[in-house]
Parts: C-alpha cells; structure tokens; sequence
C-alpha cells in the first residue's frame, strides 16, 4: 500500500471544493440532497473523518473538514465515485457528473478556521437560495442549521466549531452568530480564490513544480513550512488510477476538439493536435505525476517530444 503524501497525512485541514461538470447540477431534488448529505456523513463516520462546515447547492458542494485516518483521497474516492453512479441512474444520464476530480486546500487551523467556516456556510445567501439568516437556519443542506440548533447531523463535528466561538451553549452560538453577520459585510471572494491561495509547490519526478489544484491558504510561515513537506511527496493515487484518470482526460479533451484520440496519437501536427498535446502533457505530468514514457505512450509522441512540450510550459 502507498504511503500518502504529507499533505494527505491524517488531521489536515481541508477545504473541499466540488462542482459539477460544464457548471451542470449535481442535485436536483431533495432525495439527491439527501442521497449525498446521508453518504457524506456515513463515510466520515466511519473513516474519522472530522466534518465542521458544509454547503449544498445545485452545481457546487464545499466542504470543511479534517481527513481521518486514511487521508483526504481515499474519502473522496468513496464518495464521489459512489454518489454519482447513483446520480446517473436515477436521471437516466451518462458520463461525468463531476468538474475534474475535486479541488482541495490546505488550510491553517489557527488563522483560517473561522473565516472558513463562516465563508462556507453564507454561500445559500450569498447566492439568494435562502434569502436572511433566518432562512439559512432553517436550510437543511449546510451545516449552519446543525450550528444553530435546528437541524442534527450526528457526524458533524458541532461542539468543535462552537469551542472556537466560546464554548458549547448559547453563548458560544450568539458570538457564531454575531461573527456571521460581520462576515455578511466582507466579501472574502478575492481573499479565498486563486489569487489567495499560496500554490503548493510539489516536486514531481520531471523536475517541474506542479500548477494543480493542490494549495495553500495560512501565515506566510505555514505556507512555507507546507511547502517544505511537500518537496519530494509522491503522489497518493495508484500508478494504474493515474493512467486510467489521463486516459479519460484524452478521451475528454479530444472529444471536444472535434477530433478522435486516434487522430491524436497518429503523429499529425494538423490543426490543433500540437495544442492539444501540450495540454494533455502538462496535465499528466503537473497534476498526475506521471512519467515522460507514460505521457508520451498516451499521446503517440516520443519522450523528448514530450520534454519539449513541456520545458516550453514550465512555470516562471
């Protein structure tokens, strides 16, 4: 078994960011809302997986939470992987329900929980699905209505979030409240997106730092101190899910170019092939960590070939 990377060790901070594939829905009723709240908090039960903030909406979920002993992918896996078989026979549909696999940040307990927290549970108002914080309350697809009371989600990490407000009574609550409000004021948009995220810097093999979804949100000092743990991690996923997650990818990024993966792997420099593979092999190589031989034997290319493409996309 692969020993998981640092930033996937047990007891890290994560915000979870899901959307839906082209900003479709991953919910459209009730019973999908339950289907995935229920599903979300049984495997955290099980796998120790702390759950302190969540928000449901059509096309997008985030999560707040601290990955149990197995680490953060092997909750994910479990999760999406279970959830959207169930999703696609239900509305009759297939293909991918959901945008990549997830994004994931790092995040610093003592700066950010709070903010976090707050941040999460405001989506439903801040997109007008629920129009005041009473409404919020009263929303049983975040885990602000568990805060207040109204709604109980045994999985959900309660006493832990209100200890930071104050303790676990109405004091504690009326401080969560109050800092709500403050944080209604704020908008935190540009503070929390890429432009804040500090980007994790993980060594790959090919000697160039990843520009993935991996980040990090904290003090410059936790910043650099994740940074240091991750020089040198290997990647948590199997070789063979690795090659398996790229070859969908090709299939996907062909697909909508309008020509056949075949036509891909023939050698051709017609058109947009060249792009294309450039595309393909940043991928493989930034976000999967695979090898040159892998990238090269999925894009019908030599392994300088893909050097090339590569050393022309490497990062400032």
């Amino acid at each position: 078994m692969l020993r998981g990377p640092r930033l996937d060790a047990p007891g890290t901070l994560h915000h979870v960011i899901i959307r839906g594939i082209d900003q479709g829905s991953i919910v459209r009723d009730d019973t999908d809302r339950t289907a995935f709240v229920s599903r979300m908090g049984l495997l955290a039960k099980g796998s120790g997986t702390s759950i302190y903030a969540f928000a449901l909406m059509s096309n997008e979920v985030n999560i707040l939470l601290k990955s149990g002993t197995d680490g953060l992918s092997a909750y994910m896996s479990k999760l999406l992987s279970g959830y959207a078989p169930y999703f696609n026979r239900r509305h009759q549909r297939v293909g991918h329900l959901f945008q990549n696999r997830y994004k994931s940040v790092v995040c610093e307990e003592e700066t950010c929980f709070a903010k976090l927290v707050a941040y999460i549970h405001l989506m439903p108002l801040r997109a007008r699905i629920v129009e005041s914080l009473e409404q919020l309350a009263l929303y049983p697809w975040s885990g602000h209505p568990v805060l207040m009371n109204k709604v109980r989600y045994e999985w959900m990490d309660r006493d832990y979030v209100l200890r930071i407000f104050g303790g676990k009574g109405s004091v504690a609550k009326k401080a969560y409240l109050a800092f709500l409000e403050e944080e209604l004021k704020i908008d935190r948009e540009h503070e929390l997106s890429q432009v804040g995220w500090s980007k994790v810097e993980s060594m790959r093999k090919s000697g160039f730092k990843a520009r993935g979804d991996e980040r990090i949100l904290g003090s410059e000092k936790f910043v650099r101190e994740v940074l240091k743990e991750a020089a040198g991690v290997t990647d948590v996923l199997p070789l063979e899910e690795r090659v398996f997650l790229l070859s969908e990818a090709v299939e996907q990024a062909c697909e909508a170019a309008g020509v056949t993966a075949m036509f891909l792997r023939s050698g051709s420099r017609s058109g947009v092939l060249p792009s294309l593979r450039r595309q393909i092999a940043r991928m493989a190589a930034f976000e999967l960590g695979l090898s040159f031989a892998e990238t090269a034997r999925q894009l019908g290319v030599t392994t300088s070939a893909v050097s090339n493409m590569l050393k022309r996309e490497s990062p400032e």
